[in-house]
């Protein structure tokens, strides 16, 4: 089942991890060992989170990379979903 309007995973990121832990994007991106620009294009939504961010995250915050990997494949599969609608497909199946 489809969680409804998830939250990019950037946005738990800068809530559950940044924010309360009173890091910056700079110093975050240091410890990831990614550029802050890299870093920021997650936070904002305009990136999505690989699987090699996927490890990093958890390694620096103690996390799964699973978890990383499904937030970020539910937020992906609920926006394609938005557009269902318009895709031209034939269906294949016997009716």
């Amino acid at each position: 089942m489809l969680m409804h309007n998830p939250p990019h995973p950037g946005e738990i990121i800068k809530a559950l991890c940044l924010e309360p832990l009173g890091l910056s994007v700079t110093e975050t991106a240091k410890a990831l060992g990614v550029s802050r620009k890299t870093l920021s294009n997650i936070i904002n939504g305009k990136a999505s989170i690989s699987p090699e961010m996927a490890v990093r995250l958890s390694i620096a915050f103690n996390t799964s990379s699973e978890s990383w990997l499904n937030q970020q494949t539910q937020y992906d599969l609920w926006q394609a979903e938005q557009h269902r609608k318009d895709l031209d497909v034939t269906p294949l199946f016997a009716t």
